[in-house]
């Protein structure tokens, strides 16, 4: 394939020769984070920090940028008449758009959102599927197609510069980043395709959370800790962003791996992160750079993007990334 150095998001996407019905549907994504980054970037001066007093499907307290970004992104799906349907990490049900669009599309409009008060890294995931035959615009049938079913998936980073990142589902499609230039308010190729180391010493776990894991994982954990004195004989560094987006972001910058195992705090959901609007996702993005993408559902652990869902809130354990490293932890898991 030709070097697309230099060339826009709708540049690439023709030479990619993606679907232009699902290029509108990329379109109608990024536009309205290019809205949602002006706001962030704008911060208190935009009247859009702090809560907004109400909890979403969750159980979590919404910011007021949650809601806003929320906002735009269903608006902006809605008016294109290619999407189906959509679903959103803050609506309890499927929202019904056009009963003649092809696909539906499925996003976390902030993932981080505890770190927007504080300036800290923030994000938009998002994932399109098929729209489903013979199915209600509304039923919740369209998103509970496996991750391997996903025709493209990504996410827009908001931080100093405000990156997408995307791949297809060809197999062989890269993932590739993609930097907002603030002059023409696209979208332009920064770097053609990441490749994800398969070794690393770095490692992103929410170590607070440690007294609630199974005995495998404290292992595994403990094991790294050690340094050059244990049975891994390396010395690992720890980097935690709380948001996902951030986390994996760096480990397809340079390797490394992210993981959020189950925990012992709640029974009946014992995982945090959700299959549809994070872990799905991110899982082709990493496997697209050359990582693993493992999770932990009712049927025990497999590749995240096998895992059949049951319902359209559903969470998964994930552990992604560098892929001797996942291998190795996956080894340690009761």
């Amino acid at each position: 394939m030709q070097a697309l150095s230099k060339q826009t998001l709708a540049q690439c996407l023709v030479a990619e020769q993606v679907e232009p019905a699902l290029a509108t549907v990329i379109t109608s994504v990024t536009e309205a984070t290019r809205d949602i980054a002006t706001l962030v970037h704008q911060g208190a001066l935009a009247g859009v920090l702090g809560s907004a007093a109400v909890e979403n499907v969750q159980g979590e307290t919404q910011k007021n940028l949650d809601v806003i970004a929320n906002n735009l992104l269903k608006d902006a799906l809605a008016a294109n008449p290619q999407v189906r349907a959509l679903a959103s990490e803050e609506e309890e049900y499927v929202v019904a758009a056009n009963s003649t669009g092809r696909y539906v599309v499925a996003f976390d409009p902030l993932d981080g959102s505890s770190n927007i008060d504080i300036n800290g890294q923030i994000g938009t995931i998002f994932t399109v599927y098929p729209a489903l035959d013979n199915i209600a615009d509304d039923s919740v049938l369209h998103f509970l197609q496996a991750g391997s079913a996903q025709v493209c998936a990504g996410y827009v980073l908001y931080g100093a510069a405000t990156l997408l990142v995307l791949t297809m589902a060809a197999p062989d499609s890269p993932t590739r980043c993609y930097t907002l230039d603030a002059q023409s308010n696209t979208f332009v190729l920064t770097q053609e395709q990441f490749d994800v180391p398969a070794s690393t010493q770095e490692f992103a776990a929410n170590m607070a959370n440690q007294r609630f894991w199974d005995h495998g994982f404290k292992h595994y954990i403990a094991d790294l800790l050690l340094g050059e004195t244990g049975v891994r004989a390396k010395r690992f560094n720890m980097r935690w962003n709380a948001a996902m987006v951030g986390d994996v972001h760096r480990v397809l910058m340079r390797g490394g791996v992210f993981l959020y195992p189950r925990d012992s705090r709640n029974l009946d959901q014992p995982a945090k992160l959700r299959l549809l609007y994070e872990a799905n996702p991110m899982a082709l993005l990493i496997e697209h750079a050359g990582g693993k993408a493992y999770g932990e559902a009712s049927a025990g652990i497999e590749t995240i993007l096998s895992i059949k869902p049951q319902a359209l809130h559903e969470r998964v354990s994930v552990f992604l990334g560098s892929a001797e490293e996942v291998d190795l932890c996956l080894g340690y898991l009761d």
